[in-house]
């Protein structure tokens, strides 16, 4: 019989320490501490205690927790000396049925893993679905984290041992995460569309308008239909969108992108599309009408990775479409004119320029993300609220000098070029730190038909600078481009710059804000709010109405742009949650 939250609540101390033995191995005191803290709102409130308790006990008490686990596939597992909860996941993750191969691969990396670290590897085994990793996976994981620096792995450790607590509880308290697991499931599904040269080394890139980008927009209308949206389309730029009715002429906008990053992660921008998608099926599911309708938009371009034109998808619905975008080229020399006609759109300034929406027929646009760092996974909580969106411009440059022979050529003598773009990534570095929260990034550098003994006589590169604030991005701007003038006079170089993007920073709407913060609430999570320092659709929906964005955790850290990117399901669940709380709240608003 499962447990309810009312009978832990109600319980004594001991019935209730009882109620929860058996969640942190060997370590009942993290739940009796926990219990001081009754009543708990939720199971995601008493999850965040205990979370809490443990980040809170000091380094000690934190390692003697993890090395209170066993190892997997370990001498406990042979001897059949593990604890019930632990012989049930590494039972179902299939290390009971390892090859000799992989059991002794996995025996060396634990004598390997605790000759580097002093404690066994915790791994949740489960995995973020819950379901369960397989055994390749597991060693992939294991091999992996080997790599890691001891006190990042430390704190990897017991972000594992809060998922095996967090999936332990849910089976004692007989809780699925049932829209989570739905929306984690339409990315996963998704993540199977990846561009040529990519899906064959089992990577994830999806760049505007090629067959992957055209597919996964097929599978996301086919999604939104069953969902039960009133109508689903792809316009002029290639965005799909559902539209599900209200009882009233307002409509609230929502979605985010599924364009990709080369080789990135399944959940950049995607999750904003499938939150309230899961939301939507529910309320057609139950028959339900809002007093204003929802219209979600996965948007066809965010990245800028085919062509240089961040913000396309989004940009069209806010008139920001320019006309150049058409005739820019991609590296094989495709036109985005063809590639919109290829893909059969109409590929004309007209049908473009009337995707342009009437921001007065809006209550605003709210976007729901993953985090893309590592804040809420330090702080142990699934949800944050944005307060803003920092502002940034990106660039393409070239460094012009003269390649000449490395072997001949006296080092006062040189023109690198290259050598003079690694002087201004540190200074890029540098100047973004004075700061603080100012970032800069020199992401792509090339020196086209480079040789090992050349020096490089042209290096191109890209220039990424973002600050919670346009005058402190705009100045961290003007210091980089004229130190990039400073090392090209001082070397005798020539030097162009492109500016491809500049987008405002963009604060969030309080009262738009305000309403994130009364859902999130009321699922007993505790409030955190956060700047983003990623950019987002909502960045170009800021320009025509009010905006605000909820994160959601994500897994490995919070790595992003990266095939590790990841987030649970049941956080995942808590955003589909608080987005069908602010539904309610809203539709309370309206009537």
């Amino acid at each position: 019989m499962a447990l309810t939250l009312n009978q832990l609540n109600a319980a004594s101390e001991a019935e209730a320490a009882q109620m929860l033995d058996g969640l942190y191995e060997h370590s009942p005191w993290i739940a009796q501490a926990a219990l001081a803290q009754r009543p708990f709102k939720s199971l995601g409130h008493l999850k965040q205690v205990m979370a809490t308790i443990v980040r809170e006990a000091g380094l000690d008490r934190q390692l003697a927790l993890i090395r209170a686990h066993p190892e997997l596939a370990g001498k406990a597992m042979v001897s059949k000396t593990l604890t019930a909860e632990s012989t049930n996941e590494q039972g179902k993750a299939g290390l009971t049925d390892c090859t000799p191969e992989e059991f002794a691969r996995i025996q060396k990396l634990n004598a390997d893993y605790n000759a580097k670290f002093g404690f066994p590897f915790i791994l949740a085994v489960r995995g973020p679905r819950g379901v369960g990793l397989n055994r390749h996976q597991i060693i992939e994981t294991f091999a992996r984290r080997l790599g890691n620096h001891p006190d990042f792995e430390r704190a990897e450790a017991l972000r594992n041992i809060h998922r095996i607590v967090e999936i332990r509880l849910n089976d004692k308290f007989g809780f699925e995460p049932v829209l989570g697991n739905r929306a984690w499931d339409w990315q996963e599904q998704l993540a199977r569309h990846s561009d040529p040269g990519y899906a064959e080394k089992g990577q994830l890139t999806v760049t505007y308008l090629t067959d992957a980008h055209r597919a996964a927009a097929k599978q996301i209308v086919a999604d939104m239909q069953e969902c039960g949206f009133d109508e689903v389309s792809v316009d002029a730029v290639g965005n799909v969108v559902g539209v599900y009715r209200g009882t009233a002429d307002k409509t609230l906008l929502t979605g985010s992108h599924f364009d990709t990053v080369r080789n990135g992660g399944k959940y950049d921008g995607r999750l904003g599309i499938f939150t309230p998608m899961a939301c939507v099926r529910e309320l057609s599911r139950a028959g339900k009408r809002l007093p204003f309708g929802i219209e979600v938009v996965g948007f066809a371009e965010e990245e800028g990775q085919r062509y240089k034109a961040t913000f396309l998808g989004s940009g069209a619905l806010t008139g920001h479409f320019d006309p150049a975008w058409l005739d820019q080229k991609d590296a094989d020399g495709v036109t985005m004119r063809e590639a919109m006609r290829n893909a059969g759109l109409p590929a004309t300034l007209e049908a473009i320029n009337a995707l342009k929406r009437d921001a007065s027929k809006y209550l605003g646009f709210i976007e729901v993300h993953i985090e893309q760092g590592p804040v809420l996974n330090e702080l142990d909580l699934p949800l944050g609220i944005v307060t803003s969106i920092n502002g940034g411009r990106r660039f393409q440059c070239e460094v012009v000098g003269m390649a000449s022979h490395a072997g001949t050529t006296p080092m006062d003598r040189r023109r690198d070029a290259a050598v003079a773009v690694a002087e201004l990534a540190l200074y890029v570095e540098q100047r973004a730190s004075k700061d603080g929260d100012s970032v800069g990034t020199i992401g792509m550098l090339q020196v086209p038909n480079g040789s090992i003994n050349v020096v490089p006589g042209r290096c191109l590169f890209s220039l990424d600078l973002r600050a919670p604030t346009d005058p402190q991005r705009d100045r961290m701007t003007d210091d980089v481009l004229a130190k990039l003038k400073e090392i090209c006079e001082r070397r005798g170089l020539h030097h162009t710059v492109e500016e491809t993007m500049r987008a405002a920073a963009a604060p969030s709407a309080p009262q738009w804000q305000q309403r994130w913060e009364r859902a999130v609430d009321a699922l007993g999570v505790p409030l955190y709010r956060m700047p983003s320092g990623a950019g987002h659709d909502a960045m170009k929906l800021h320009e025509v109405m009010p905006q605000a964005m909820l994160f959601v955790r994500g897994e490995n850290a919070g790595i992003s742009h990266n095939p590790l990117e990841s987030s649970t399901s049941d956080d995942i669940d808590l955003g589909v949650r608080a987005f069908q709380q602010l539904l309610d709240h809203l539709a309370k608003e309206q009537q």
